[in-house]
Formats: C-alpha cells, sequence, structure tokens
C-alpha cells in the first residue's frame, strides 16, 4: 500500500504490548485521514519481541519492520525509520501505549503549517517520581535550548518527512527533535493528547536516563548548535539560464 503517512514504533522488550499494539494500530488505520502505514523497529530485543513483531506483519498488509541485532538505543531506532520511510509525513509513538494513536489526528491537523507537531501529555498517569525528574529534565532542556516546549519527551510526534530525514541525530538527542527542527528553520506546534498508564512491560527510562542522560546531552547539542550548518541558495547561474 502506498501511503501517505507512516507511524514509526520503536520495540525493545515489549512483548507483553504488541497484541494491544497491533489492535490499536489497526482501529486507527481505519480512522486515519490518510492512508496509514506502521514501520515497527526492534531496537535489539531479547524477549520474544521479534517473532511477534514478523507475525503481526504477516497477516497485515500495512504493517511492516525492520530490525536490529542489538540494542541500539531510541535515538538510532528513529533514524533508521526517518531513513527508511518514503511518504510525505511520518509519525512517532511508543509501543507501551501510554498514548493513543488516535490522537495523531489531532496532530495532523495543524502539519500543513508546522514542519514538526508534538504532543504535549496532560494529566499524566506516572508515579510521582517520573513526572517530576521529567519536570525537571524539561526545565533543564529549556535552558539550554530555547525551544519553548513544554513536553519535549512525549512519544507522540508528526514531522514532514523532509524534516525528519534532515535533522542530524546522534545518541541521545531524540530529546531534541523540537529544537533540531529550529536549527532547520522549521516551525514546531505542541498540542494536547491523553495519556495512559502502562498496562504491561516495564519503563525503560530510570532517573538517571530520564535525569542525568539529558542533562549530559544538553552540552552536546550546544556544540553542534554551534557547529551546524544552515544556508539557503539565493541565487545560482542557472537562473539566468
Amino acid at each position: 500500500m502506498k501511503s501517505e503517512f507512516t507511524i514509526i514504533v520503536p520495540i525493545f522488550n515489549e512483548e507483553d504490548n504488541l497484541a494491544r499494539l497491533e489492535k490499536e494500530l489497526n482501529d486507527y488505520i481505519n480512522i486515519a485521514p490518510l492512508k496509514t502505514s506502521v514501520l515497527l523497529v526492534n531496537d535489539g530485543s531479547t524477549d520474544n519481541s521479534l517473532s511477534k513483531i514478523e507475525g503481526i506483519c504477516i497477516v497485515n498488509d500495512a504493517f511492516e519492520f525492520i530490525s536490529f541485532e542489538n540494542n541500539q538505543g531510541l535515538s538510532t531506532a528513529l533514524k533508521a525509520g526517518f531513513d527508511y520511510v518514503t511518504c510525505p509525513l511520518v509519525g512517532y509513538m511508543d509501543a507501551d501505549l501510554q498514548t493513543s494513536p488516535e490522537d495523531f489526528n489531532l496532530l495532523l491537523e495543524h502539519i500543513d503549517q508546522y514542519e514538526l507537531v508534538s504532543g504535549v501529555r496532560h494529566n499524566r498517569k506516572d508515579t510521582l517520581l517520573k513526572n517530576l525528574s521529567s519536570k525537571m529534565a524539561n526545565r533543564v532542556r529549556r535552558l539550554f535550548t530555547n525551544d519553548g516546549m513544554e513536553d519535549t519527551g512525549c512519544p507522540l510526534k508528526v514531522f514532514k518527512t523532509e524534516t525528519a530525514k534532515g535533522i542530524p541525530m546522534f545518541r541521545g538527542l531524540h530529546r531534541f527533535l523540537p529544537a533540531m527542527t529550529l536549527l532547520q528553520n522549521g516551525c514546531v506546534k505542541q498540542v494536547p493528547v491523553r495519556h495512559f498508564p502502562r498496562q504491561a512491560g516495564t519503563s525503560k527510562y530510570g532517573f538517571g536516563k530520564r535525569l542525568l542522560g539529558p542533562l549530559a546531552d544538553c552540552f552536546a547539542f550546544l556544540w553542534m548548535k554551534r557547529k551546524y550548518i544552515n544556508y539557503q541558495i539565493d541565487k545560482s547561474s542557472s537562473d539566468s539560464a
């Protein structure tokens, strides 16, 4: 199926969530305003996720997958997905289903005017420690990036594919996707989305990864921002040919 919108779902050891994920994504495809496909990215899972992913893709024409031999991390999984897709729009969500694919429709309403539309999780259903560490990480990140984003970690985003492919990706910099978009002179928008408790599996981000990791990555972002090349050709010989 030639799709207009592809949803990338990075997966690492989420075997207990995959049946629900398949159902919710299929339900969304039936109500999506655009022809939609799904790209499952197996990030070196060590449980039974890969065999379940393969089974899902066999019975669903709108689903396909790519797989890493070893765990590479979320930034690498997203970059591989961005590189793989060919349709005009690309989305991203997590496999834990703490956000709903139905809310992609809220983001797609605005994508014509923006290069990136990102969800903002309201009334979050996480533990107190997780919520506090996330808020602290977001405040620190905003001080470094000045991107104005309330919730850059929200795993529900829609990009114009051309923009996504142009984002320079490094390990850990998935947290800076809005700031990276702004570096390309792109426009970003935030839209409130629903948030749900995790029903199965375990979070892959503890306190250190949620707070200390982003702090270190902020310095990497500042270095890259200073070195980033962004230009627009004003005139060339072909203009007068």
